[in-house]
């Protein structure tokens, strides 16, 4: 009965994907009207059904004092790294409404990453909410897809939300030390350039992290405390990697959120991306087959 069940749902997917091949400007289509709609209600800023709640705590703080108000359970706060400020200074010196309209465009190609042409409809309804808040989690989830080929990227995790790095023990577990030097050297770099361009801000953001270390979500986040999701993010990375299932790292990143935030779940859509599994881990001596984001759609 379990097997025809999932004989029955396997062939409805298929379908679906079968129809959205058929109509290739559904996906696009729909983000474009997105991208508009969620521009359009970021003005006038903090009105009921306003977009951009979380986009905005990226916008508004200062280089000179980015950490005057980074209370983390404050709707209106900043709590990443000076880094990441930094690297969105380009676009945070635009006028609101352009800079909403350029973010929105950064999120919305970190959902083409994740799914592909083919589901990016069905990616638009379920991250719907996160890109209509404009937080980070769909360009954190990006970031872990293209790390598989790129092990830079991981610096984008290391340096906002900094628990989801707990994904790079797939290196580890597999012994792709090169990988995992990749990724933490780059991030290593990029925080020694920052720091010696900012040295102050980062030994705020280190009283941030110790003041705001253990603290849970508010009744935006799902109810279950990190304490509890950490250790699960563990044993579910080193399950994957043991056996090769790529899909169990966006998986293990989204339990570590420091708050698992609705939209944090948004960080599924990676499944998407990386469904095809690699190589398990062999016995010692013999060689494993290195993972590397296929493309998706």
């Amino acid at each position: 009965m379990t097997g025809r069940i999932g004989e029955v749902s396997t062939d409805r997917v298929r379908a679906l994907g079968d129809w959205f091949d058929r109509h290739p400007l559904v996906g696009p289509g729909l983000a474009v009207i997105a991208w508009l709609l969620i521009v359009a209600f970021s003005s006038p800023w903090g009105r009921l059904w306003g977009t951009g709640q979380d986009a905005y705590c990226y916008w508004f703080p200062s280089l000179d004092d980015p950490y005057a108000r980074s209370d983390w359970t404050d709707p209106i706060a900043y709590v990443y790294s000076p880094a990441f400020l930094q690297l969105l200074q380009p676009i945070r010196r635009l006028p609101w409404e352009l800079y909403m309209a350029v973010w929105t465009l950064v999120l919305l190609g970190a959902l083409v990453v994740l799914t592909g042409r083919r589901w990016l409809a069905v990616g638009l309804v379920l991250g719907a909410m996160e890109l209509a808040g404009g937080n980070i989690h769909l360009l954190l989830a990006a970031a872990i897809v293209l790390g598989f080929r790129w092990p830079w990227t991981w610096a984008i995790v290391l340096l906002t939300k900094i628990t989801p790095g707990i994904g790079l023990l797939w290196f580890v577990v597999r012994g792709e030390w090169r990988n995992l030097a990749i990724a933490l050297g780059g991030t290593g770099l990029i925080v020694a350039v920052s720091f010696a361009l900012m040295p102050d801000a980062w030994f705020a953001w280190g009283e941030v992290l110790s003041r705001v270390a253990g603290r849970d979500g508010t009744w935006a986040a799902v109810p279950i405390p990190f304490i509890i999701r950490f250790p699960v993010a563990i044993a579910v990375v080193v399950w994957g990697a043991w056996t090769g299932r790529r899909w169990t790292v966006p998986i293990a990143s989204m339990l570590a959120l420091p708050a698992l935030w609705y939209g944090g779940l948004s960080m599924l859509l990676a499944v998407i991306a990386l469904r095809e599994n690699v190589a398990p881990v062999r016995p010692p001596g013999s060689r494993v087959r290195q993972a590397t984001a296929e493309p998706v759609g």
